[in-house]
């Protein structure tokens, strides 16, 4: 599946400084944070509107910019091949972050990061956020978490394209886009679908024909319907679980009834090895 985002990029649009006293699109990351390490970033905060299909990072460039998208805005990091052909290695949505997360930024980029639902996203420059997490262990800690949990994600995903067959690989992405965006009906196409699961769109289209004569969807004009998230659950692999589970474990995630993440609340931060070395070769009192 050759899968071509618009060249149009987030860095053409000018992003707008937030006015004091203004409201926040909601980023659960940021919005996890104790107020007085929110207070670190906000003034470096910076709004655009993204639409679909937008590249904010290609794969070899410097990221210099953390995104984080917020309210139903939806990016996927994509590993794009030689010949055009396409696949997804993780879904990023208002719980998360891109872009010189993991590491410290200023390194290339080894993925392609676009725009899969289009709305708003807060820009940080990476330099800020090392200096925030410098100041602050518990900005530090929620950050790693974080890390770690995008990390778990691409791992799991890697395993699953290799071992689980396509029925069950696509509703765990469409189980992972509901747990961002909520609701019952997803603005997907078949075209941005196979695209993900790497996969020629007519025979994606006769995946979608199958589960929906099993009753798990129902598809639509530019959009999939999940008609009952437990039975999608049931007959999906046990990959989106695993991953559920780790954001849980980790990063403190909450999810509502219907699935939908609510919130983020990290656990209390661990002594780092720093600590424990200083505690292991402290003198007895």
């Amino acid at each position: 599946m050759r899968y071509r985002p618009k060249r149009q990029t987030v860095n053409t649009a000018r992003p707008m400084a937030l006015a004091p006293g203004l409201p926040v699109p909601g980023n659960l990351l940021l919005d996890g944070l104790r107020p007085e390490d929110r207070a670190l970033l906000d003034p470096h905060l910076e709004f655009s509107a993204c639409r679909r299909g937008e590249t904010l990072f290609e794969v070899g460039t410097s990221v210099t910019t953390i995104a984080f998208p917020c309210e139903q805005t939806v990016v996927s990091l994509m590993v794009v091949m030689r010949d055009g052909r396409s696949a997804e290695t993780a879904t990023v949505g208002r719980e998360g972050a891109v872009g010189g997360v993991v590491s410290s930024g200023f390194l290339p980029a080894s993925t392609q990061a676009v725009v899969q639902l289009g709305g708003p996203i807060l820009r940080l420059d990476a330099a800020r956020l090392q200096d925030a997490k410098r100041r602050s262990p518990a900005l530090r800690n929620l950050f790693t978490r974080y890390g770690d949990c995008l990390l778990a994600q691409v791992l799991q995903s890697v395993a699953c394209n290799a071992l689980h067959p396509i029925e069950a690989r696509c509703l765990r992405w469409l189980l992972t886009l509901q747990d961002r965006i909520g609701g019952e009906s997803l603005p997907v196409t078949h075209e941005l679908l196979a695209a993900m699961l790497g996969v020629q769109r007519t025979y994606l289209t006769r995946i979608l024909s199958a589960l929906q004569r099993q009753g798990l969807i129902e598809i639509g004009r530019g959009r999939i319907i999940i008609r009952s998230r437990l039975d999608a659950e049931a007959a999906a692999c046990e990959c989106h679980g695993v991953v559920r589970r780790h954001y849980e474990a980790v990063l403190g995630a909450i999810y509502g009834l219907d699935g939908q993440l609510l919130a983020v609340e990290a656990p209390p931060q661990r002594p780092g090895p720093e600590a424990l070395w200083a505690f292991a070769n402290s003198e007895p009192a």
